[in-house]
């Protein structure tokens, strides 16, 4: 394994809702891969940056933040039925969110590090990347999952899943694909694409 240099390559694992890709990332940290999760900083920025409170509640046209935090909840009432303002609340956090990963990089030392996003195609984070796996999972399976992990109705998780890529066009813009149904090897998958990086980096030293 390569050591003391700053990572030149990088990993985006995306997957849609419920197909499992934080627990699949949480093998990579397990390996010492340092992974930068796209979604938990969109939520983060979501939180703090001033700019973009006052944007949001310009899209949304009322104030998501009357408790002090933004209403989640409402926010995605908002947007998932509602393209249009979907794609202004994208197009103001992704960029903020995509400066955050290249200046994270810079602080990393393994051999590669990883973006992990729901919406690494759709949100345009993949020309940031040089690779790309796509975690998968049976449609009931990753319903089940998010109704019992986020507490949403059935119809509540349709309509996020309706506004991300299918799993099929995923694939093919994918180097490779972790399957992760109940009965999948999930760690033997992993570990195949962490040894396939790790020979590719080694032989462009």
């Amino acid at each position: 394994m390569l050591k003391d240099r700053k990572p030149g390559f990088k990993l985006g694992v995306t997957g849609g809702i419920g197909s499992g890709k934080t627990s699949v990332c949480k093998v990579f940290d397990v390996l010492r891969v340092p992974v930068f999760s796209a979604d938990r900083d969109a939520r983060e920025t979501m939180e703090k940056d001033t700019s973009i409170i006052l944007n949001l509640n310009s899209i949304a046209g009322k104030d998501l933040y009357v408790n002090g935090s933004l209403d989640r909840m409402e926010l995605a009432r908002i947007i998932f039925n509602n393209r249009t303002l979907l794609e202004k609340v994208n197009l103001l956090v992704h960029p903020a969110v995509f400066d955050h990963f290249r200046n994270w990089t810079l602080d990393q030392t393994a051999p590669y590090v990883i973006m992990e996003a729901a919406i690494l195609f759709e949100s345009g984070a993949s020309k940031f990347v040089d690779r790309v796996a796509t975690v998968v999972a049976p449609v009931e399976q990753r319903i089940e999952r998010v109704i019992q992990r986020n507490k949403l109705s059935r119809k509540q998780v349709m309509e996020r899943m309706k506004n991300q890529m299918d799993d099929e066009t995923k694939i093919k813009l994918s180097d490779y694909v972790i399957n992760n149904s109940e009965n999948d090897m999930v760690i033997s998958a992993i570990l195949e694409i962490h040894n396939d990086i790790l020979t590719f980096i080694n032989t462009q030293s």
